[in-house]
């Protein structure tokens, strides 16, 4: 009986519309792309998310023959550029640039966010990763971590920090150092990493974790001081500066991390097509030796990699926001 009715099915005008629909999606994923396709960086321009996406996408545009264009809409957490993309149409020529910001700590913020980031973006990718350099200004008189933590306790609410946006990792971080650490500072949001680290740098702010890509040449021109990376294993590029874990804060780690998203609704192929476009671009030689010498982990790997990725950043972040009561209104 199952059988027949498999066979009946078969020669229905639905069946035949099914088939002629996942031919079509086929040829759809075989051209694409065939026109330029939009990448969206929530985040304004020379931070470590914008410095990746234009080395990501030049690759990317050369391997596929099609212009990529990147397009910085910065601001609120990321959420801005985030919901530019979630209401685009689902064709995979306009992609989103997410950071853990973004998908791991911006949902748990908002009240009143006008999209779900679960339910109207597609995970793609998961493209690489940075650390976050804890580093003070050299008027700060500490020398290590220890020292620091010692400052902070001794003057509550003395030390400014500087982040790339309420919500954004690099707040994240500091807030997971002074709940780990029993210290408060106090917090200096501004709207990108790359004003943030300015603050730094002009002494208007006192500390911050910045990224590894950006920082490098700062510390060693000794225009801030390094007390810290934020990873399991040391920087690369910066092999004398002890993870926060081995100076003292034990389990401590928090990354920057990087993905490609698109629209709900893309179709599987187009997405597949996208993944492969990303895997090769950063196993690209060159590339991939350029995001090194900056401090970029690469981890190429398939969209169900990178969603349980998202989910684990997600839970992690979600948790840490609510024993601190950060909210933003």
């Amino acid at each position: 009986m199952v059988a027949f009715i498999a066979r009946h099915l078969c020669r229905t005008p639905l069946a035949i519309l099914l088939s002629l629909f996942c031919l079509n999606g086929a040829a759809v994923a075989a051209d694409f792309p065939e026109r330029p396709i939009r990448l969206v960086v929530p985040w304004s321009v020379g931070g470590s998310t914008d410095v990746l996406g234009r080395i990501v996408a030049e690759q990317m545009a050369k391997q596929s023959g099609q212009s990529i264009v990147v397009e910085n809409r910065p601001g609120a957490t990321g959420t801005i550029g985030t919901n530019s993309v979630v209401r685009a149409k689902g064709d995979g020529y306009t992609t989103l640039l997410g950071t853990n910001s973004t998908f791991g700590i911006a949902p748990y913020l908002y009240d009143d966010l006008p999209y779900n980031h679960v339910k109207d973006l597609q995970a793609v990718g998961f493209i690489a990763s940075n650390q976050q350099i804890l580093v003070v200004h050299p008027n700060v008189p500490v020398n290590s971590l220890d020292e620091f933590i010692d400052y902070a306790r001794k003057n509550p609410g003395k030390l400014n920090f500087a982040s790339s946006g309420k919500g954004g990792s690099s707040h994240l971080a500091m807030e997971l150092l002074m709940s780990m650490a029993g210290v408060e500072l106090t917090h200096v949001p501004y709207k990108g990493g790359a004003p943030a680290l300015q603050s730094v740098l002009s002494n208007e702010t006192d500390t911050a974790f910045v990224d590894v890509t950006t920082v490098v040449p700062l510390i060693e021109g000794k225009n801030v001081r390094a007390l810290g990376s934020s990873g399991t294993q040391r920087a690369p590029g910066l092999p004398n500066v002890p993870t926060i874990d081995e100076a003292g804060l034990s389990g401590f780690a928090s990354q920057t991390s990087f993905g490609l998203f698109v629209p709900k609704g893309t179709p599987v192929a187009v997405v597949g097509q996208l993944n492969e476009l990303i895997n090769s671009s950063i196993q690209d030689a060159e590339t991939a030796a350029k995001l090194r010498n900056l401090g970029y982990e690469m981890n190429p790997g398939t969209p169900e990699d990178f969603s349980s990725y998202v989910n684990q950043e997600s839970e992690k972040w979600g948790r840490l926001i609510r024993q601190r009561n950060i909210r933003i209104e």
